[in-house]
């Protein structure tokens, strides 16, 4: 054993002070309170390792039953789209097909034939996918007639596009990055069946016309009979009978017209036309029928001779209608007057000075019983008739003879009674 003085002082104390009994014990105290310490912090960690352990083995859990429900689903929603009554195509953003059902393998004629692409499958199935997913931005629908060994058949092609993502995860409407869904119908019965309905609303349409011409000519033709055998009977009163008669062959020529202009749906050939010799000519032609009706016909033209870009033949029609109709409605010993003339519209010139537009205006005016309130707004519909017992044709050809010259029809009651009917055209 050394002797102390050779005992090397460490931090300016001896070997002695350090091993004296007070120091031995705060350091074994220390000690002590240290070990404690991780103890307890191993039991925390193992305690937190459990836990994670136990969290994750439930996490895996419930992620495999949610890979397994989604599997479920999954083939749910497969068997859903191949059970459909419809052909459901799926391409992505590459325009490599996804799914494909049975049913629009067998609309495409396709068999067992394997197509990768949207390329593969407009070869394949004859109809073009490419361009008709790229001529639009939304979604887009076609109707393409296909020839088969069948014969003929109608596929209706409806196609929109999917919202994705992007590459940040934000909803992206870039055509280059959405997937299409393809939808097809095979709509050839519906084609089918819809020709039957315009065939027999067109056999429909010719049965109600046959009854309305038989309806419109018998009268006449009535009268033209009785005529002509008077005239045989009574050669003195010939010039009287001769009138008559026509009356009623411009009541069947203007029935015949109104026939015709109804069906046709073509534009009219416009020329310049003097107004008031058109209009003159008119009045004369339906005088016969004014006169066998004892009904006053009178015709008055403002000076100027204004003239109109239009058709004769439909204007002297218009007139016809209108004349006609007003004597239907005017009892014996009425009076019908027809005017035609230039007017000048109120309006302003951006200097604001006094600067109207010039129309030709034509009315037909009657001492009749005017109309019914309640019916004005009707008169022009094809088919109505206010008193029930014509086909209703004529004011509906007015107004669409109208139409076709770039005009107006008006129609309103007379203060003193009767009603006015107005033609405004445009001037030349």
């Amino acid at each position: 054993m050394l002797p102390t003085s050779h005992v090397v002082p460490i931090n300016g104390r001896s070997v002695r002070n350090a091993h004296s009994p007070g120091m031995l014990a705060d350091a074994f105290s220390e000690f002590i309170s240290a070990s404690s310490q991780l103890e307890a912090s191993y039991r925390d960690l193992q305690q937190e390792v459990s836990h994670l352990g136990t969290e994750l083995a439930d996490r895996n859990a419930a992620l495999t039953r949610s890979l397994a429900k989604n599997d479920r689903m999954r083939g749910e929603l497969q068997q859903i789209i191949d059970s459909m009554p419809c052909g459901v195509v799926v391409s992505d953003t590459s325009d490599a097909i996804t799914t494909i059902n049975p049913e629009a393998r067998r609309l495409l004629e396709l068999g067992d034939a394997r197509v990768r692409n949207l390329r593969e499958l407009s070869i394949a199935g004859q109809i073009d996918f490419g361009r008709m997913a790229t001529e639009t931005e939304g979604p887009c629908y076609n109707e393409l007639c296909l020839s088969s060994a069948a014969g003929k058949r109608w596929l209706a092609i409806g196609n929109r596009k999917l919202i994705g993502e992007d590459e940040e995860g934000k909803s992206s409407d870039s055509r280059n990055g959405l997937q299409s869904v393809w939808i097809l119908r095979d709509v050839t019965a519906s084609k089918l069946a819809e020709r039957e309905r315009e065939a027999a609303r067109n056999s429909m349409a010719l049965a109600e016309m046959s009854t309305i011409l038989a309806h419109e000519i018998r009268n006449p033709l009535a009268s033209m009979e009785l005529f002509a055998g008077l005239i045989a009977e009574e050669p003195e009163q010939t010039k009287e009978w001769v009138s008559h008669l026509l009356a009623g062959i411009r009541q069947l020529s203007g029935t015949v017209n109104n026939v015709l202009s109804m069906q046709s749906g073509g534009r009219a050939h416009l020329v310049p036309v003097n107004l008031c010799a058109c209009v003159g000519s008119g009045v004369e032609f339906v005088r016969p029928i004014a006169e066998q009706a004892s009904v006053r016909l009178d015709f008055a033209c403002s000076e100027g001779n204004p003239r109109i870009l239009g058709n004769e033949n439909m204007v002297r029609q218009i007139l016809l209608n209108l004349i006609c109709n007003a004597i239907h409605h005017t009892p014996a010993g009425g009076r019908i007057e027809v005017t035609a003339g230039e007017i000048l519209l109120p309006g302003q010139s951006s200097d604001g000075a006094t600067d109207g537009a010039i129309r030709t205006r034509v009315a037909v005016s009657d001492t009749g019983c005017g109309i019914a309130p309640e019916q004005m707004h009707r008169i022009f519909e094809a088919g109505f008739s206010a008193s029930g017992d014509t086909p209703g044709m004529g004011l509906a050809v007015c107004k669409r003879l109208m139409q076709q010259h770039g005009g107006e029809i008006r129609a309103f009651n007379r203060v003193n009674g009767g009603s006015t009917f107005e033609l405004e055209f445009p001037t030349i």
